[in-house]
């Protein structure tokens, strides 16, 4: 078999190449959801994406037969090996063929760029933060990815335990029948924890004006919500803004259910969007010339709804709030005729997060973060 050879790109030629590689790869592959590509390119541009501030990358292509035949991100986020007290490098952006020994290639450049950085373990798929796309898909390949999440076909798992790459965490994403019913005992039981804790759902407020009254205080929120969970670097000033500019423009104001409490402070959320995957199938990641029209009808498309982000501050997850914003979001999807929902991943341990226990769902998508020690 011919020689497999991995590249460092730098270049913007080849930065086009890693770019375009998923499109060639995928090409036949009706369950892909191709990425926005000037999203990608905003990812690692470190005058626009503040998380570049304490993350260093490298990125990896891998040939055979002069072929393009793989890609891989390294990643060292600074941040989180010192709040997490780990020498870790993540790899991200990770897509091969179906070939072991081009994944196995991929890798280990990662792990020696990681080696000669005084890392000791090597661990993903991840992104600079968590609100980039996290974990390998293993099951629920038949489900429709939502755009926010990894996609990968089946080949990938089976490759990593190959190269005996252990689990290290699981997420698992929910799907609900957007259009059931709540029932009458849950409106009685939120209207009481409402009354109880002076707690109200933010209403007459467009999603421009969410975002500039309650946009930081949300991810706030986040950063209280997740400050537990595997590998979460709270975000700075910086990132708050830098996401608050990349979503709330797309956003509808039906799709978000913000709490608050009586000083106006947001205690729950949850943020949703429309489902933009056949959109972006249909655009090929590029807005113009045409792929903007996909895309702007599928946001006025409520008949598969994707879950963004939800949370709810660490002191309030025990007092029942989670059900007021999640009863809302429902009652939202029946006026708007929504039949479908899939879930954000959630950690398979986060049992704060198991609402969807008490509906009518099941587990669609199941993804893993692997590891493997760095020899």
């Amino acid at each position: 078999m011919s020689e497999i050879t991995i590249k460092e790109i730098s270049a913007k030629r080849d930065f086009r190449e890693f770019l375009k590689f998923p499109y060639d790869l995928f090409k036949d592959d009706k369950m892909w959801v191709p990425p926005l590509i000037t999203d990608e390119k905003t990812t690692f541009d470190k005058k626009k994406n503040p998380a570049l501030e304490f993350c260093d990358y490298k990125i990896f292509m891998a040939y055979r037969d002069g072929k393009a035949a793989g890609r891989i991100v390294g990643i060292i986020n600074h941040k989180s090996n010192q709040i997490w007290k780990e020498s870790r490098v993540r790899f991200g952006w990770f897509d091969f063929v179906n070939d072991t020994d081009v994944c196995k290639a991929l890798l280990d450049a990662v792990a020696a760029w990681g080696k000669q950085n005084g890392m000791n373990e090597i661990v993903g798929p991840m992104g600079f933060t968590d609100m980039d796309k996290e974990g390998m898909m293993i099951e629920g390949f038949d489900v429709d990815c939502p755009m926010a999440c990894y996609y990968n076909p089946s080949y990938y798992p089976v490759c990593m335990e190959k190269l005996s790459y252990k689990k290290e965490v699981d997420w698992i994403q929910y799907q609900i029948p957007a259009n059931q019913p709540v029932p009458d005992k849950v409106h009685r039981i939120n209207e009481m924890i409402k009354n109880k804790y002076e707690l109200k759902v933010v209403e007459g407020l467009s999603a421009k004006q969410m975002a500039k009254r309650y946009g930081t205080k949300l991810f706030d929120t986040i950063n209280e919500a997740f400050a537990d969970l595997f590998g979460y670097v709270p975000l700075n000033e910086k990132q708050k803004k830098f996401y608050i500019n990349q979503y709330f423009p797309f956003l509808d104001k039906r799709l978000i259910c913000l709490v608050v409490d009586n000083n106006d402070e947001v205690v729950a959320f949850g943020v949703s969007m429309p489902s933009l995957s056949n959109a972006l199938r249909k655009c090929k990641g590029r807005l113009f010339p045409f792929g903007w029209v996909y895309l702007l009808k599928a946001l006025k498309n409520f008949e598969n709804i994707d879950l963004y982000l939800n949370g709810v501050k660490p002191q309030w997850q025990n007092k029942g709030v989670h059900s007021i914003y999640y009863a809302e979001m429902n009652k939202r999807y029946i006026k708007l005729g929504s039949k479908m929902a899939i879930a954000n991943p959630q950690l398979e341990t986060n049992q704060a997060a198991n609402i969807w226990e008490k509906y009518d769902s099941r587990i669609a998508i199941r993804r893993r973060a692997y590891i493997k020690t760095i020899e």
